[in-house]
């Protein structure tokens, strides 16, 4: 054990000095820079990117027709305005002119066209929301496309912030053989360590496994004011000890998510360092696998789900938190508030696994559940759960995994474990994105959706909610959709994340920072929390804490 804790303490030493190299060269340059952490992987190809560190590192180098707000809204972006058919089925937008790419070339329809034809042909990423959903889109001019679709989707405008453009000369230029016919692969390969985008900053460096480095784009149309980063750097390690280290040399302005409670608490004790913490959306789930023994038992899922200690989680493991009731975030429009929620109850579990046909040879029919290896805090829920699983007679294996090996066992029905921790977070604000990503058959082989539910019933009605237009209608609907899973209990649902990421508050200005100082809760979709454009940086403050 101590040979084993010396090696990894000289890595840890090897990993800060790398991070430190390339933040002392920035320096030297003289550029101010927002540094981040968050897990691995990180495909910056808007057409195959989706997950969480995708989606921060999508947001600054890409532009969306339309832009999310914290109310749940969204605002104009890149088109300016747009108008829809009586019947919902056919949209017209109206791009802004003059909006570059990061190579010069001016921003048209015929990019909108081909960025949405590229996301669907891919089939990949954000693909699943505009699949079977979009039948036509062409450009009918070099500043209007129109997009007609097979059905009204109520949420389709929201749903566009997904619909990263790319230019579609730069990807053409850069094919290489592959499977999609006359456009090879799509660009695929050379979109792993480069951008075609037009957002406020442009690739400088990819190092696929460790970060990816953007630097600011002078002539971003949305301006600049003073302050902003010149250059953000997003790494894949979130070791403990590497990043308090690097918070306590000011080599790291804002961590992730998913360092243990006594890592934040030990950063929030430097001078000029906070914890910022707000609802973000994401709810910690347990994704159970619904065709395979014995969590493929109704009354199985339930004993688990009324047997967890929800009290212990939000207190003791993630504080400030709230326990979820059901799937949908409590501050996502379209929530429904009246759902069941599972609370500790040892004679409603007991009860409900009698009624399970494995409750006579629990022995043969453990549980695998997968957590994620660079979500620390998760191995003690994972505990707690197989703890108070025991207490039934209910045998849990429990696997720390990295998050890339659980997406991949996720990819086909056998290799799904029994149950698989997910943070999720809404792909845009409104209840229909959980509800659809999570629980309609199309996601399942992806990490979205480990339960393998491939329930047809609730499938149609899905997308009989998203296919309504009056907004009240179509909450009604989601509130219906969330009753049946709830009761059909396909997830252990834990709760809703009150989000921590430690920060330089003495010279990092940080929108969401400030707002959850005040009180405010907002509404943002992945990777939007950390909008960098809209951060400011004092270097002056940071030399005088480095003296």
């Amino acid at each position: 054990m101590r040979r084993l804790m010396i090696v990894l303490t000289v890595l840890a030493v090897l990993m800060i000095g790398m991070y430190a190299e390339c933040a002392a060269s920035t320096d030297v340059l003289g550029e101010s820079i927002v540094r981040m952490t968050e897990d691995w992987p990180n495909y910056i190809d808007p057409a195959v990117g989706s997950d969480f560190s995708e989606c921060i590192s999508l947001v600054q180098l890409y532009d969306t027709l339309v832009f999310p707000m914290p109310d749940g809204s969204v605002r104009p972006h890149l088109a300016y305005k747009w108008d829809v058919s009586p019947d919902g089925t056919k949209y017209t937008f109206y791009l802004r002119e003059g909006v570059k790419f990061h190579n010069g070339d001016e921003l048209t329809a015929e990019d909108v066209e081909f960025s949405m034809k590229r996301l669907m042909d891919i089939g990949e990423g954000f693909a699943y929301l505009f699949t079977g959903i979009v039948d036509d889109v062409r450009a009918i001019d070099r500043y209007t496309v129109e997009m007609n679709l097979t059905k009204p989707v109520g949420p389709f405008v929201k749903s566009l912030i997904r619909l990263y453009i790319v230019n579609k000369d730069q990807v053409l230029a850069n094919l290489e053989p592959g499977p999609y016919g006359e456009f090879g692969d799509y660009g695929k390969k050379w979109l792993l360590e480069n951008d075609a985008g037009s957002g406020p900053y442009r690739v400088r460096e990819v190092r696929m496994e460790e970060y990816v480095i953007g630097e600011k784009y002078e002539e971003w149309w949305g301006g600049w004011a003073e302050g902003a980063p010149d250059v953000f750097k997003l790494s894949g390690s979130v070791e403990p000890v590497t990043v308090r280290t690097l918070v306590a040399q000011r080599e790291l302005e804002i961590s992730d998510e998913l360092q243990p409670l006594e890592n934040y608490e030990a950063m929030a004790r430097l001078e000029g360092v906070e914890v910022a913490t707000y609802i973000n959306g994401n709810n910690l789930q347990v994704m159970l696998h619904t065709k395979k023994p014995p969590t493929d038992c109704i009354h199985f899922r339930k004993a688990l789900a009324y047997c967890i200690d929800y009290d212990a989680i939000i207190t003791d493991i993630y504080p400030g938190s709230r326990q979820a009731r059901g799937t949908v975030p409590f501050n996502l429009p379209g929530h429904n508030p009246n759902v069941i929620q599972y609370k500790r109850d040892l004679n409603k579990a007991r009860e409900e696994l009698s009624k399970s046909k494995y409750a006579d040879n629990l022995d043969e029919y453990p549980v695998y559940i997968s957590y994620c290896a660079e979500a620390a805090e998760q191995e003690k829920v994972a505990l707690l759960i197989q703890a108070c699983a025991a207490e039934l007679g209910i045998k849990v294996q429990i696997t720390r995994k990295p998050y890339g090996l659980m997406c991949a066992d996720l990819q086909t029905i056998e290799t799904t474990p029994n149950g698989s921790f997910v943070f999720y977070s809404p792909h845009y604000t409104e209840a229909g994105a959980v509800l659809m990503g999570r629980y309609h058959s199309s996601s399942c082989g992806t990490w979205e959706q480990g339960e393998w539910l491939q329930d047809p019933e609730i499938d149609a009605l899905i997308e009989d909610a998203l296919a309504t237009i009056d907004e009240a209608e179509r909450f009604a609907k989601y509130g219906e959709i969330q009753m049946r899973l709830t009761e059909l209990c396909p997830t252990l649902w834990l709760f809703d994340q009150a989000e921590r990421r430690a920060y330089q508050a003495a010279y990092i200005y940080w929108p969401t920072a400030e707002a959850a100082r005040a009180g405010e809760v907002w509404t943002l979709p992945a990777g939007y929390w950390l909008y960098v454009h809209d951060m400011k940086i004092d270097p002056a403050k940071r030399a005088e804490l480095l003296k």
